[in-house]
């Protein structure tokens, strides 16, 4: 083998070597209970809101989940709705289990969310419901990651 030809092979290997990706953490395909049914007759009533997340740790370390905080948007509603079209519900700090993912592991997150809902007496109106995005944001040992959930949750009410 030529020297320039050693030397041509030698920098494609170090090409190839320093274009693989780096090992880190992702999360993907979260999703979130589809629908919660508000009882008649509720007035600001408390329901935990369940979603999953798909926790990806590529890292050599295991990586723990320092806090969490979740995001409801409204994005569409049928009947009279109390909130308007693009109301935020901020859900403040959620929690998470497991709190952390081994090095070089797939973990399912469970996340609860605190919700509440209002609801008139069954037969006193006509239904209504109102459909959110949600999002999960995670801080971690690795960073700071946001996902939003796949599907929407729609909450039916009286």
């Amino acid at each position: 083998m030529h020297p320039r030809d050693a030397l041509a092979a030698v920098l494609v290997c170090a090409a190839v070597a320093c274009s693989s990706p780096s090992p880190t953490f992702s999360l993907a395909a979260a999703s979130v209970d589809p629908t919660y049914w508000c009882p008649g007759g509720a007035s600001d009533a408390a329901y935990d809101l369940h979603a999953t997340v798909d926790a990806r740790n590529g890292t050599s370390k295991e990586v723990t989940i320092q806090s969490a905080t979740a995001v409801m948007v409204l994005t569409s509603v049928s009947g009279a709705w109390l909130e308007k079209i693009g109301a935020r519900y901020d859900a403040g700090t959620v929690n998470v289990t497991p709190a952390s993912v081994a090095a070089s592991s797939n973990a399912k997150l469970g996340v609860t969310i605190p919700s509440a809902c209002t609801s008139a007496r069954y037969g006193a109106s006509a239904s209504s419901s109102g459909r959110y995005t949600v999002t999960v944001r995670l801080v971690t040992s690795a960073g700071t990651f946001s996902i939003a959930a796949a599907n929407p949750h729609e909450i039916l009410a009286a």
